[in-house]
């Protein structure tokens, strides 16, 4: 659809919360636009001069944009060694460049401009850059609609729940989810209200129970009007949701006027599904350079489905460069992007310009297609990641497989781990044997959800103190690994585990080195054991 062919946004200004109503202009950000007219003598701010400021000029060794191979061509075998080899960057191939005080053609990234107070938009070249790379990756059903840079998505959803949503209202969030973004709206005494998750991701006939069956006594405020969302990858679960998924969702949003929040840092790291190893082929085939083939491989943004401008998208370069550059953007309908900027004139004001020059130098450096190949490679290598985490699960566990029926992982196939004893029990079956934990192979993102079962605990239904899905993750962390406790993700705060059979943590294989994952399984399986036979 071209752009003329878009409708425009409809107005939903009347989403925005009372604080956010009576934000004005900051009256000397306003005058920022001017600073870049040419010719104009700049004698209203107190900006410090280029000339003072410290740097003359930045010289970067950037990685090449296909550093990392987007398909694999054979099989792990990761050593210590060549993790060492990696970690010292000896075989590292590079592209330099340089950001400089001053530019020397006009729209050059420089540093008098970088270093100085700025629009709280963010730099005008960066927000080209990401614009059009907006435009033609996820394709925005709408005309109007504004791309505003940020400090990182949990700055940006922090900006979000103040601007939609008042002390004592209710949001929308999948049962489990991102512990910061419900962290962010606790203050302003603001709950969740959590929606099922199954097999495909956010469930939409739950939202429109949720929806539909909202009593406003009961619940003690309105109706939510506010979702939040990790649609791939999503955090903790690792499910994607489809895009026939993402249309129901939107038609359910749109029936009850409800605002979409999708927060998607894993947009890039999509996985195919998991294949255990001895039945995965090696790929050979040579690399098809197509940018426009991949792209239309992702999962779609519930921006190619908003043709009303009620999706306000978050997007951030922490997994696609480095969360330290703190950087990221929102694409949404001009009436909310004005909002939000409002907001960020008081608070973050702009991102820090050095991370903005560096960022959009290297994307430059790169170039578009140079940027997108670099986004397949580093999906392909958390898919291997992802594989190799899954393949040791195998070999330390004695691993059974069958497909869900309920719960969030309904039509998945559920992977079950029972100790792995090397007697006839595990070459034959598992009756009578403790199932230890279950999980399914993420679709996306940086980590596993595992579920983990007490009901062999000697303590088990006594509830002690501390539920013993604490008890096991302290003795996990005295052992050596650190796992993040399942009920941190909890949207229902009703939902504290208490002596219940059932357990969850999540686990991430993006940091930790091969052999370090190894090594922790190996403490996982001796702690796991210990711990349901009471010692």
């Amino acid at each position: 659809m071209s752009a003329g062919d878009r409708p425009k946004s409809i107005d939903l200004s009347h989403h925005l919360s009372d604080v956010s109503k009576a934000r004005l202009p900051s009256p000397l950000k306003g005058l920022a636009k001017y600073i870049s007219t040419p010719g104009l003598i700049p004698l209203a701010g107190g900006l410090p001069h280029p000339s003072y400021f410290p740097f003359s000029a930045i010289h970067v060794d950037a990685l090449v944009p296909n550093s990392f191979a987007p398909i694999t061509l054979e099989e792990h075998q990761p050593s210590t060694f060549s993790w060492l080899w990696n970690m010292f960057g000896l075989k590292e191939k590079t592209i330099p460049f340089t950001v400089k005080k001053y530019p020397e053609h006009p729209g050059d990234i420089n540093l008098a401009a970088a270093l100085q107070y700025d629009s709280a938009q963010g730099s005008i070249q960066l927000r080209e850059i990401t614009k059009a790379f907006t435009e033609r990756v996820y394709q925005p059903a709408y005309e109007d609609w504004e791309i505003l840079l940020h400090t990182g998505n949990t700055d940006g959803w922090s900006r979000i729940v103040t601007t939609f949503a008042n002390p004592g209202d209710w949001i929308l969030a999948e049962e489990w989810t991102y512990p910061s973004a419900l962290a962010s709206a606790h203050p302003w005494g603001i709950k969740a209200a959590p929606v099922a998750i199954d097999g495909e991701g956010l469930c939409a006939v739950d939202l429109r129970r949720v929806l539909s069956e909202w009593n406003e006594v009961e619940r003690g405020g309105k109706r939510p009007h506010v979702l939040y969302t990790i649609p791939v990858g999503q955090n903790p679960t690792g499910g994607t949701v489809s895009a026939q998924r993402k249309r129901e969702v939107y038609e359910v949003c749109v029936e009850f006027d409800v605002i979409i929040v999708e927060d998607d840092p894993y947009y890039f790291i999509q996985m195919p599904q998991y294949v255990p190893k001895e039945a995965r082929k090696i790929h050979a085939s040579p690399f098809d350079t197509d940018a426009e083939k991949y792209l239309r491989s992702l999962v779609p943004s519930y921006l190619r489905f908003d043709w009303q401008g009620r999706v306000i998208r978050l997007d951030t370069f922490s997994k696609t460069v480095a969360p330290g550059v703190r950087l990221g953007w929102f694409t949404c309908n001009t009436i909310f992007a004005e909002r939000l900027l409002r907001q960020g004139e008081t608070s973050t004001q702009a991102p820090c310009g050095l991370g903005q020059a560096l960022v959009a130098q290297l994307l430059i450096t790169w170039k578009p297609d140079g940027y997108i190949r670099r986004l397949r490679g580093l999906g392909q290598q958390y898919t291997d990641r992802r594989d190799h985490f899954i393949d040791l699960l195998h070999a330390k566990f004695h691993i059974r497989t069958s497909v869900s029926e309920h719960d969030f992982w309904k039509g998945r196939t559920v992977y079950d781990a029972y100790p792995k004893t090397g007697g006839l029990g595990e070459k034959y079956g598992t009756f009578g044997q403790t199932k230890y934990f279950s999980f399914v192979a993420p679709s996306g993102g940086m980590f596993i959800w595992l579920k983990f079962y007490f009901n062999s605990h000697p303590e088990f239904g006594k509830k002690p103190a501390e539920t013993l899905e604490m008890q096991l993750w302290e003795e996990f962390a005295k052992g050596g690994v650190l796992l993040a406790p399942g009920w941190y993700f909890s949207a229902d705060e009703e939902n504290i585990p208490d002596g219940k059979y059932e357990g969850h943590y999540r686990i991430s294989f993006s940091m930790a080195t091969y052999p370090d994952m190894e090594r922790g399984i190996d403490i996982i399986a001796r702690v796991m054991k210990l711990f349901l036979d009471g010692q």
